[in-house]
This record gives C-alpha cells, structure tokens and sequence, in this order.
C-alpha cells in the first residue's frame, strides 16, 4: 500500500529519538499526545465507516488507519441504539441511548476518531426501535427521507474521500445496518449530483463525490486485504489491541476483549469507484495521499502553486520527524501554520476546475485545523477551565474561572481566553493573558449571566459553555476550543421524580388509594420553597391537593406523599397523571434523570413528570408468595409488586443458605446468570428446590451469560446463536397457542388473543434451538415469510415441582405497561396454584 514504507519509517524514528531529551514532553516513555497531532500532518485523505448503532465501527481497522497511518477517519452512526439492553444498570430508551452516545464519544477518543450521529435529539425520528430483520421496515419507521437528506447532508459537509459501511446488506443482518449501508452505497453518487437535495447548494454546502466506496468482506471477494495487526511502540500495543481498549468504553453493551498481537487482516471490496486507480489494488490507490501527490493533480499552467503545494508537505513531514522535540514541534507548526493560510488564499483565487479547487481547499482547511492542534499540544499551554457551580438555573450568575499555564519551552504572546455561549447569555471579564513566558501562569475570571428563557440542558446539545484559548507565536495565531471540567447544565430551579412512575388500576379490583410519592431536588442555588401538585383525570382525586417543601441548600431533596383515589368505575385503559411545581414564580414539570458513570462522566436527561398509568383487568392469587432474583437488567419486581402480586427480592443470603422452600415460585430477572454470580454458584439449589415441589420461572438469557446448555437447567436447554436467526422482531406477530386448555393461558387470567396485542419493540429473543423432550412446548410465532419457533415458553417436570424457561420479552410489556404481559406473566408464574 501507498506510504506504508513511511508508517514504518516514522515509527523507527520515533524509537530512535527516545532516548533524547531536548524538548520532549516525557523522558520515560512515548509522547503519545504529541504524536496524536502530529502523525496526522503526514496525509490528506479522509476516511468515513458508517454503522447504525454505537459500537457499529470498525475498530481495529479506524485504530490502524487513525493512529497508524494519520487518516483522518469518522464514524457516523445513525441512531443513539436506544432500544438495546443495558449491562451497568437500568437506564433504557432515550437516558440509554445517552449512555452510549457518551461511550462512543469516549470510544472514539482512544482511537482519534471522531464520532458523528445522524439522530439529532432523544426520541428523534431516527431512533433504535429493536432488533429488525428488513431494511425496508427500517427505513419506513426511520423516515427513509428524513435519513437520507442527513446523511447526504454530512457527506457533502465532511467531503470523505472513502466511504465503507461497517456491515454487509444480506438477511444475515440487522435491518439497521443494512440500511445504512444501502443508504451509504447510494450516496455516493447522488450526494455529487446537484438536484438531489438541492436546498443544501443553497444553504452553502457544496456536492462531492466520494472517490471509492469499500465494503468489509470475506477473503474470496476481496479486492484488497490490508495488514492491520502490526505493534506499535507508540501506544505500547497493536492496532487491534488498540481497538480493543476503545470497545472497553461501550461496558453498557459489555464490549472489549482480551488479545494478544497477532497478525490480522482486514479485507476489502471495492465496489465504487470516481478516481483511475491504473490497476492498482491498494486501498489508496488513485486518491492523492498527501500535498506532494496533490501538486502532480495540479494543470501545467499552476506550476507556482505546485511548488508551494509540495513545500508545504516538506513543511509537514519535518514537524513529524521533529517529534519528540515540543520545542522543534511548535516552531515548525506554527511556521506552516502561516503558510498553509497564505496557500488558501492563493488556491481561492487561482484559476482552476471547480472540484479540484474545492478538494484542494477542503484540504488545506482540515490541514490548518490539524496544525493548529499540534501547535496547541507542542506549545505545553495547559487551560484549566471551571465553572463555580456546573448546574445552573434560568437567569442566575456564576463564575467561571480559566487558568492558563505555559509548561513549554517559548513564549507565547497575546495569550487569551474567551468563553463561548449561547445566544442571549452575557460575559463579562477581561480574558487577556498577555505574554506568558515558560512556566508563567495566569488566571482569568469571567461573569456569566444565563438568560431567564434559557433552554435547559440537552444532552445531545454542544455544552453551553465552552472556552477558546489562543495565542499568538512567530507571527501565526492559534485557537483551540476547550470543554469545562464536567457538565455544565441549565436545569430546572426544582426536579420533580414520581415514584412509582407507572401504575397499574386492577379492573377486577379496584384499589381504594394508590400511594404516589414526588421526591422533590433542589437545583436552586440556595434557599427556597415548591408548591407540588399532582394533575389528575376526571373523576380521580389526590390527596393532599398541594404539598410545601422548604429547602435550605442546593441538592437538597424532599418528598412528598400523595393517596390517588380512583373512581371506582374507572374504564379500562391509558391515563396520565402530571406533577407541576410553583417555585420562585414559575410552573415547572420534569424529572431529571441523572445519568453517572466513571467511565464516561455525569449527564441528565429530562423529560415530563408524570404517572403513566393503564386500567386493566389482573386477576392475582394473593396468597402466591414469589421470590426474585433480581439481575439489576429490568425492574419487573417492582412493577409486578406495585401491581398487587407478593413480591420478595431474594439476596445473596438467600440464595445461599436461606430457606427457599417458602416460596410458591421463584423467578430469575433477565440474563440474571450474566450478572448474579450467587446465582451460578447457587444453581443446583435452586434445581433442589424445583425437585421439592417449587416453581421456577427463567427470563431469557444470552447463550453467553454464564449459561451452561447442559447443566443450568435441569434438562440440557440450548440457546440460539447466531442471536439474529433466534428471534422474533415483529411485536405484532401472530401467536398460536399450542395448548389452549393449558393453566399457563386460563389460570388466574383466561388468556385471549388481545392478550398478544399492543406489545411493543418485539416479541422474543434469543430463542432456545435444541432442548431436551422433557419439555412441553406452548406457543408458537415467527416473523413474516420466517418459519415458527415453538420454543417462547418451555416448561418441563422436575422432581416434584416444574422449571419454566421464557425468551419472551416480558420485561419490555411490564415496564411499558401492556396490560397482555401482565397478564400472561402473572400466569406463568401461578402455574402451580391452580
């Protein structure tokens, strides 16, 4: 391939320059921030992997491409993967797709690439809905348009000169990815032809054409296969290794492994192609690799700008082989840092073909960004940047603090520091440093006033404060944007958070009050008083009608109890009941959901405070006495406890030594064998406990977690795998229940086809494909043109009591409040008490 000779090169010189000390940064190791900017100075290509959910990159070949050969490489993700499973906690639905938005941010950063979205906000038309099998589906749900305009939209603002989508489209695929990469695969033409999405020419944006489109094959159709599996002394490890630290970051979907270095290859199709690659296979074949190759696409009659253009990648090449000297770095960068602004203003006004000048400009402005960067990092100025309070309220006044440190070897003059805000906020301060010599400090103070109408904090937003520090060496400025340290947050002057969240109204036996609390949080900086109220249908009443909490401090919280009463003829169906604060002279009514993690920092997601509740008849044995095992992965135990059925969440204790024989059934949470180690070390007590007459019920559960098809259950039981062939994504599939007349569908509930109806996201996963013939088999679904599982629920005899398996998704019916998973599930787990 083109440059590899100068990959290794470079690393050699890297290794050969250790030992000397001069300007380096470090005497004990690589200078590994010093290389992330500087190694990228040595090509201009562009490359764009797209996927349809975080954890969809590529990412041992984007580590190889980013941080071995400079590449500058993105991933664009469609959606936010909001309707996947959680491995840390219980956060689902949009505050899930938070989190893994944020992993992937933090993903990328191990490998240098930078991570775009085409979803745009939570509960965005882009949204992961489950698990599909078509593209077409997809698509529909999407908005095939609304998807398009996006992503033609950031290719022509990106310009990648590659495009290589992350899977194949086959119907051995999600449906997610394989839209996007039908998607992607079209782009390539249209989003260089004018009259598609031509309001965007209009808006400023220009068309481009991707030079190649790859896609990721197998080794017998490769076009090119690319050596990826190389050590590299600068990070201490292989690129897949590399890779692997990044999928470390996605620990809500349980990524990352373990690997040695070892030779791999990645394995390429070329299937589009604008540029003459004269025969050559290699990956950047016919796409100029840097400024050098790029002066040789220049016409004769630009002979002056093909010398410039050639002198400026010396330029580059002598700040790379200038590493690991800061000092030698700095001062090369900001030299080319002039000269490659006076190139674009020569290319801007020279006379040449109307896509070349526009490459060439793209170029030169992605270089100029890079530039500065590796001038920021070889300068040694450090910004430490604070707000005095990280969460705020409409209209109040902080502090923000931005300390300034040359830890480097040369002045810097005119150094500066402003902050970025919003429209509508102020600052005032002075933000000039001066002149800050080696090991010269300074720290600037700015007053920031919020607006009173100032939107509240979003995740997705860019951070409404940010700081750019600049200065001024050798006759070129430099500016880099920095983040505050944590999240800075516009939130509401109290959160209301309504406990439960959903109820449920028993038809068959209407409660005479329903106990709600709101837990009330001050986010109000000091003292203050909240009048809470809860807004309830017609015909309810709530008691108190209004209660007062007193605060004293920020962060404080108080509660508030409150009996719902609901009319004793309540129709069966969906109702909502919102919860609404007076405080200091507004009306507020959200909940703020407070997402924190260490590896990825404190975010929030706010959305309406209300009571989601549905009627429905549940007929509950009272008397059943059931125990949980709770794996941290789904909430049922509460939603079936706050739904009348006795409820007790078994501890460790419990498992261990307690006595279990108590309990008419016990039931496992999802994937409880993943997360509940007392669980796989207590598991033959709980199959002495079936033989004594109980009744275990068993969530679905991964073939990986921690799940032994011939010992966990008390009869080999086998999960399906590959997962995408062991499921059923249509939430509205038809069922047929194969044995009618069986208590699991009469007992307490008589179960009826409406049962089935209104489920959401899909039906079942990871289906069991063998199991032994002790057990019954007792519905039967499939996805359109697909034949049927018949394995959704699976129970068998043991001993004295009976061991049902379920792969049906439960957790997703009771914690969305469809009255059929109730229903079906309270009977499952009352076989026994007919």
């Amino acid at each position: 391939m083109k440059k590899l000779l100068n990959v290794f090169a470079s690393l050699l010189l890297v290794i050969t320059l250790l030992p000397f000390s001069g300007g380096a940064a470090k005497a004990d190791g690589p200078d590994v921030s010093l290389w992330n900017v500087v190694k990228p100075l040595g090509t201009t290509v562009t490359f764009l992997n797209t996927g349809a959910h975080p954890d969809d990159e590529r990412s041992d070949l984007l580590a190889y491409l980013s941080r071995g050969l400079g590449v500058k490489t993105s991933s664009l993700i469609a959606n936010r993967g909001e309707g996947g499973q959680n491995e840390i906690g219980q956060e689902l639905g949009n505050a899930l797709g938070i989190i893994r938005s944020r992993e992937m941010i933090e993903a990328a950063k191990i490998t240098g690439v930078k991570a775009y979205h085409l979803s745009e906000t939570t509960s965005d038309d882009i949204y992961d809905f489950g698990f599909s099998k078509s593209p077409d589906e997809t698509l529909e749900k999407w908005g095939e348009d609304v998807t398009y305009e996006r992503l033609i939209r950031f290719i022509r603002t990106y310009q990648p000169d590659i495009v290589m989508p992350s899977f194949l489209n086959v119907d051995t695929q999600h449906g997610h990815h394989r839209a996007i990469s039908i998607l992607s695969e079209k782009a390539f033409k249209d989003a260089s032809d004018p009259a598609v999405y031509p309001e965007q020419l209009k808006e400023g944006l220009s068309v481009w054409q991707v030079k190649k489109f790859y896609l990721p094959v197998s080794k017998d159709v490769v076009t090119t296969s690319i050596e990826i599996g190389m050590f590299d002394p600068i990070y201490g490890m292989s690129y897949p290794q590399l890779g692997e630290q990044s999928r470390y970051m996605h620990k809500s979907q349980g990524m990352g492994s373990d690997i040695p270095v070892a030779p791999r290859q990645a394995h390429l199709q070329l299937v589009k192609s604008a540029v003459d690659t004269k025969g050559d296979n290699s990956l950047f074949a016919g796409i100029p690799y840097d400024f050098s190759e790029w002066a040789q696409v220049l016409p004769k009659n630009a002979n002056d700008l093909k010398i410039q253009f050639t002198k400026l990648q010396e330029e580059l090449d002598a700040i790379i082989a200038a590493y690991p000297n800061r000092d030698s770095v700095f001062s090369t960068s900001q030299k080319a840092l002039k000269d490659v602004n006076r190139l674009l203003d020569k290319t801007k006004s020279a006379k040449l073909d109307a896509a070349l000048k526009n490459d060439l400009l793209h170029k030169l402005s992605l270089k100029e960004e890079q530039l500065q960067e590796a001038s920021f990092e070889a300068s040694g100025l450090t910004a430490d940047a604070k707000a005095a309070d990280n969460i705020l309220n409409q209209g109040q006044t902080t502090t923000v603090t931005v300390e300034l440190k040359n830890n480097g070897g040369q002045e810097l003059k005119n150094a500066k520091a402003e902050l970025l805000v919003p429209d509508g906020w102020k600052v005032s301060g002075n933000g000039s440093a001066g002149s800050l010599s080696p090991g010269e400090a300074a720290k600037l103070t700015f007053k920031v006033a919020v607006p009173k109408d100032a939107d509240y904090y979003h995740a997705y937003n860019e951070p409404a404060i940010r700081t750019a520090v600049s200065f001024e060496s050798a006759g070129a400025k430099t500016v880099q944007v920095k983040e505050l340290d944590g999240t800075v947050a516009v939130l509401p002057d109290v959160a209301l958070t309504l406990s439960p969240e959903d109820i449920v109204v028993n038809t068959a036996n209407v409660q005479d009050e329903i106990p709600v609390t709101v837990k009330v949080r001050n986010y109000h900086d000091g003292e203050t008083s909240a009048k809470v109220a809860l807004n309830v249908p017609a015909g309810w009443n709530a008691s108190p009608a209004v209660g007062v909490v007193q605060f004293s401090k920020k962060l404080e919280e108080k509660e508030v109890a409150f009996k719902l009463v609901p009319p004793a003829d309540v129709k069966e169906g969906n109702f909502e009941i919102d919860a609404v604060a007076e405080v200091n002279g507004k009306t507020v009514g959200s909940t703020i959901q407070e997402i924190s993690y260490g590896h990825i920092g404190t975010f929030y997601y706010e959305y309406p405070a209300k009571v989601n509740g549905v009627a429905f008849e549940l007929l509950v044995n009272r008397d059943l006495k059931i125990g949980y095992i709770e794996s941290g992965f789904d909430m049922v135990a509460d939603y079936l406890a706050n739904a009348g059925l006795n409820i007790t969440k078994l501890t460790e204790a419990d498992l261990a030594s307690g006595d279990l024989s108590q309990y008419d059934t016990i039931v496992t949470g999802i994937r409880a064998y993943l997360s509940r180690h007392d669980l796989k070390a207590n598991n033959e007590r709980l199959k002495e406990y079936v033989a004594n007459g109980g009744h275990l019920v068993v969530q679905y559960h991964k073939p990986e977690d921690g799940w032994n098809k011939d010992t966990t259950a008390p009869y080999p039981l086998t999960i399906g795998s590959p997962s995408i062939k062991w499921r059923v994504t249509d939430e509205n599939a038809k069922v047929t229940v194969l044995q009618p007349d069986s208590p699991l569908f009469n007992y307490p509930n008589k179960i009826t086809d409406s049962d089935w109806s209104g489920w959401v996201q899909e039906r079942g996963l990871y289906y069991p494909m063998a199991w032994a013939p002790e057990y019954q088999t007792f519905v039967s679904m499939a996805d359109p043109g697909e034949a049927p599982f018949d394995g959704g629920i699976l129970m068998a005899n043991y001993g004295k009591g009976t061991y049902l398996y379920t792969n049906l998704v439960f957790y997703r019916q009771i914690q969305g409040q469809v009255p059929g998973g109730y229903r079906i599930f309270t009977n499952l787990i009352s076989y026994h008490a007919e």
